[in-house]
């Protein structure tokens, strides 16, 4: 019914650790997930910056250089100072797509954090969960009246 597999996969392809490619970088679970881990808050850190929330910000980008053993490269921003976990820029409707985008990117840090028994990266990732939540739930209830 199917036509048969011709080729070897990828991973036989590349080397199994039997010496076929001694030279090919391998990593470990571990470091894969951290690698997974620092894209992750990378990525809300960007989100976290443009949503404007400095203190937030410092914390991922934290996270993000203990993970890759240098600091984040960052946009520079005009200092507005913190504007707490709502992040009220002022546009509504980029907000919500900003805040939503964060929850997102936070839900995903955190399953990472958890598939690697981070516990640090988890709590920040599920307390940023819970900030950009609350700033929807708030940006939509302000919109219903």
């Amino acid at each position: 019914m199917y036509e048969p597999i011709r080729t070897k996969s990828v991973v036989h392809r590349v080397g199994t650790g039997n010496g076929d490619h001694p030279d090919y970088p391998h990593s470990s679970r571990g470091e894969a997930l951290d690698i997974q881990l620092a894209g992750h808050l990378a990525a809300l850190l960007a989100v976290t910056d443009e949503l404007g929330l400095v203190e937030s910000a410092e914390r991922i980008a934290g996270q993000v250089a203990r993970l890759r053993g240098e600091q984040p490269a960052r946009l520079p921003h005009a200092p507005t100072g913190d504007t707490g976990d709502t992040g009220d820029t002022g546009d509504t409707g980029d907000t919500v797509t900003l805040h939503q985008r964060a929850h997102d990117l936070a839900a995903r840090a955190l399953l990472v954090a958890a598939s690697r028994a981070d516990t640090t990266a988890a709590i920040l990732a599920a307390e940023r969960m819970d900030a950009h939540a609350a700033a929807l739930d708030s940006v939509g209830m302000a919109g219903a009246h």
